[in-house]
C-alpha cells in the first residue's frame, strides 16, 4: 500500500509546513511533506540532508508526548554537521498530524501499536527510499517506548537505538503501573476513554519557569514555549485515559521476560537523574535486564535531555556521539 502523500512543490517553502521562531529557524534543505497512514491518517513528516560529510547515514528522531518536529531543530543542526540525516514524523494525534479528537488538545490513542505501524510505514515509505543508510533511531520517553515495542522488527532496518529517558514507569506515582493499568482500563472499559485523565487542556498560559519539571536551561524552556503560545495548533493538553491504559500495556509487553529476549538491536538507554516526569530507577533496573543494553545516568539532569542545559546535553551527545558507530567526534 502506498502511504505516500502530498509534498512540497518546488514553489511552496518549508515554511507552509514547518514553523519557525525568531530563536528556532527551520533547518536549511529541509523536506517536509505528509504521508497516510496504513488506515488513513495524515501524519506530517520532514527530512533533513546532512551537511557535513563524509555522510554516515540517517538518524530516526522518535518524539515524546506532546512534541513535534519543530522542537528537535536544534538537534538536527548538530547531527547535520556530523554527516547525518535526519528523518522525524509527528505522531498521530500531535504535532503538526492528524488529531484522533473532536477536542485537538487531548493527547490520545487507543493502542502504541497505531504508532509501531505508522513507524513501519514511515520507514516503508519514506525513511528508506529517500534517505540514505545506514539507520539509527534517536528517541525520547514516549518515543523511546514505542522504539522499544518496535525494535524485534527493526533488526534488520536499524544498526542502534539511543533512547532518552524511556518511558517505563511514570515518576512519583503513588501506586504501581499495574494499578494505574487497571484503573485506565476500568474507565476504558465504561466508555470514557476520551476523557482527561490526570490533566486537563493546555493552560492559557505557559507554566513559569521555576515551575517546569523539564529543563534547568532557560533559553531553551523559552523557546520551547514561545513555539507552542505561536503556533498553538501544534500543542496538546493531556493524555486521555485512553492513552494512560495504552502506554501501561505497552510497558507491560516491553518489560516481559520474553519480549526482552527479542529485542537484538543494541541500545544505549540515557536516564536523567533529576528525572520528575519517568523514573529513573525504572530505566536503570531495565537496562541491567537488557542484554542488548547499555546505561548512562546523567546526574542532575532533568527529563528532556535534548532540552537541557549545555553541561548535560553535552554528556548526552557525547555519549551519542561514542554510541552510534561512525560518529567519532562529540556533537554540538
Amino acid at each position: 500500500m502506498n502511504v505516500r502523500a502530498d509534498t512540497p512543490s518546488r514553489k511552496e517553502s518549508a515554511a507552509a509546513i514547518l514553523h519557525a521562531t525568531d530563536d528556532n529557524p527551520v533547518p536549511p534543505r529541509a523536506r517536509p511533506g505528509f504521508m497516510r497512514s496504513p488506515d488513513g491518517k495524515r501524519l506530517r513528516y520532514a527530512l533533513f540532508p546532512a551537511a557535513g560529510r563524509p555522510l554516515k547515514g540517517t538518524v530516526i528522531i522518535l518524539t515524546g508526548r506532546n512534541e513535534c518536529i519543530e522542537k528537535y531543530f536544534e538537534t538536527i543542526g548538530d547531527l547535520s554537521r556530523l554527516g547525518l540525516w535526519s528523518a522525524v514524523m509527528d505522531w498521530r494525534g500531535q504535532g503538526g498530524s492528524e488529531r484522533l479528537l473532536r477536542d485537538p488538545q487531548r493527547g490520545h490513542v487507543d493502542s502504541f501499536d497505531d504508532y509501531v505501524t505508522d513507524l513501519d510505514a514511515f520507514f516503508g515509505e519514506v525513511a528508506l527510499p529517500d534517505c540514505p543508510g545506514p539507520f539509527y533511531i534517536l528517541a525520547h520517553s514516549t518515543g523511546a517506548l514505542i522504539a522499544l515495542l518496535a525494535a524485534p522488527g527493526l533488526v534488520n532496518r536499524v544498526r542502534r537505538m539511543v533512547l532518552s529517558a524511556p518511558l517505563l514507569a511514570f515518576a512519583d506515582l503513588p501506586f504501581s503501573m499495574e494499578t494505574l493499568r487497571k484503573l485506565s482500563s476500568l474507565v476504558y472499559g465504561l466508555g470514557f476513554g476520551t476523557i482527561y485523565l490526570g490533566a486537563g487542556r493546555r493552560p492559557a498560559e505557559p507554566a513559569p519557569f521555576s515551575a517546569n519539571k523539564l529543563t534547568t536551561d532557560l533559553a531553551r524552556y523559552a523557546r520551547n514555549t514561545a513555539l507552542y503560545s505561536q503556533y498553538p495548533q501544534l500543542a496538546l493538553g493531556g493524555p486521555t485515559a485512553g492513552w494512560i491504559r495504552a502506554a501501561c500495556i505497552a510497558v507491560e509487553r516491553v518489560t516481559d521476560p520474553d519480549f526482552m529476549r527479542r529485542i537484538q538491536v543494541p541500545s544505549l538507554l540515557v536516564a536523567a537523574g533529576a528525572d520528575k516526569v519517568v523514573a529513573t530507577g525504572a530505566i536503570e533496573a531495565y537496562a541491567t535486564r537488557l542484554h542488548s543494553a547499555s546505561l548512562l545516568t546523567i546526574d542532575g539532569a532533568r527529563h528532556e535531555l535534548l532540552q537541557e542545559a549545555d553541561i548535560y546535553r553535552e554528556q548526552f551527545l557525547a555519549a551519542f556521539s561514542a554510541f552510534v558507530p561512525g560518529t567519532d567526534s562529540a556533537l554540538g
